[in-house]
């Protein structure tokens, strides 16, 4: 563990919320997405998960590891190809991604957070009903846009002291098949789900160090006008327009979406300390700061 203890602000400001340990939660969740290209040998993620849930708050994880299902397609001979950001997926793709995002990925995940230490489940969204999709178009096949979250699964997990790990596979119907696994963005199903716990906060783990206007520079704050006027504008490209669509989604219910840098250590943690809700004592304050974009309401 980290050595850092966060503190909270309200009624028991500067009072942990709970000890080390497992007990009851009373705080609105922190949905975070992570995704595969963030999660190095030396990276820090999971341990920060493990120190949130042993201090107290609670966690929802949405992964991807679309890197990791791109090379197993590759070992298989079966190509690939993407639409705004979005894999095209055809069903010999949809048994890979299935697979690999359900099967190895999720389980590697759960077993590394308990190797820490840390409590967790991992399920994908076909389970308890979580997520619905219906085919986006016939361009990307069986890739799935979210039409329903049944969050209930998630809270009966969150209040049995777990951290729920979700693949991005949802239930589909998809037309003259009946019910089927669809494929899903990683960075939509978190928005979804983060809206529909209303979350207190979404935070995206990711390879780069925010979004980037055109000049290269971060940008390092955005309303949700300006948000939607880089999607309508063109101005995002590839994998950062499904990052900007959910952060639009969750702020219907989500006070404050970041984009950040998850290869740097510990980002989780300072990220969450540097915040306006839960904070870190001076003494404990970090080093450096952190950047990155925030995505906050008009």
């Amino acid at each position: 563990m980290t050595g850092i203890h966060l503190l909270f602000e309200g009624p028991n400001m500067g009072v942990e919320t709970r000890p080390e340990g497992h007990g009851e939660c009373h705080m609105k969740p922190i949905v975070v997405k992570i995704g595969g290209s963030t999660l190095g040998s030396h990276d820090t993620t999971l341990e920060d998960l493990v120190e949130l849930q042993q201090q107290g708050m609670t966690v929802v994880v949405v992964h991807g590891g679309g890197q990791e299902v791109s090379d197993w397609l590759a070992r298989l001979g079966i190509s690939t190809s993407f639409v705004n950001g979005l894999r095209v997926t055809d069903v010999e793709t949809l048994k890979v991604v299935a697979a690999v995002l359900g099967g190895l990925i999720n389980k590697e995940l759960v077993v590394a957070v308990q190797a820490l230490g840390g409590r967790a489940i991992g399920l994908s969204g076909a389970d308890g009903n979580l997520l619905w999709a219906s085919p986006k178009n016939s361009e990307l096949g069986y890739t799935g846009e979210i039409v329903k979250v049944d969050p209930e699964p998630l809270r009966l997990l969150l209040q049995a002291g777990y951290i729920p790990v979700v693949a991005p596979i949802s239930i589909g119907l998809a037309e003259g098949e009946g019910a089927t696994l669809l494929n899903v963005n990683g960075d939509i199903a978190a928005g979804e789900i983060a809206a529909a716990l209303g979350a207190e906060r979404l935070i995206f783990l990711t390879d780069v160090d925010g979004i980037h206007e055109e000049s290269g520079n971060v940008i390092p704050k955005l309303s949700l006008s300006e948000a939607k006027r880089m999607l309508a504008s063109g101005a995002a490209s590839g994998g950062m327009i499904p990052k900007i669509e959910a952060s639009i989604k969750a702020l219907a219910t989500v006070p404050v979406v970041r984009i950040i840098d998850g290869r740097m250590p510990h980002a989780l943690l300072n990220v969450i300390a540097s915040s306006d809700i839960p904070r870190l004592s001076p003494e404990q304050a970090p080093q450096s700061q952190f950047g990155g974009t925030t995505i906050v309401p008009d």
